[in-house]
């Protein structure tokens, strides 16, 4: 911070919702949760929590916020990327004139096969494995790892 006058932390969606939680439930805060259960993310804001208070902790005197959709296509979409969205939008038709109800993705409780995955299936706070092969070649690739 002393040399290029910022700090940037990248935070996943969702991180560190449990000790937030913990944190606000212990000082009495009420915690927003939808029909299932899950927290509200949105009303939450680990962003704005972790910017608020890493600040305090390294005496910065200002902070700032962005949303992942600033950066989340830094660059065209290549062929892959295409690719893909093509085959997912293509399913996601295919599912809503069949009356079938999910989230589009590769299901990873099934061998990554792409299909409309069930509501009651997907579930916050899920931790990321790091150690995944593919996050591996990403980082090696963009000289992180």
């Amino acid at each position: 911070m002393d040399e290029v006058g910022c700090v940037n932390i990248f935070l996943a969606e969702g991180a560190g919702i449990d000790d937030i939680v913990a944190e606000l439930e212990a000082t009495g805060e009420a915690v927003g949760r939808d029909p299932f259960g899950h927290v509200k993310i949105d009303l939450i804001n680990p962003g704005r929590y972790f910017a608020e208070r890493f600040s305090q902790e390294i005496g910065a005197e200002k902070h700032m916020v962005q949303k992942s959709g600033y950066y989340s296509r830094s660059a065209p979409a290549n062929e892959t990327d295409l690719a893909l969205i093509r085959e997912m939008a293509e399913l996601a038709v295919a599912c809503a004139l069949e009356g079938r109800p999910g989230v589009i993705g590769h299901d990873e409780d099934r061998g990554d096969e792409l299909r409309a995955i069930e509501f009651e299936r997907i579930a916050g706070h899920k931790p990321f494995d790091a150690g995944q092969a593919w996050f591996a070649d990403l980082l090696a690739g963009t000289g992180q790892g």
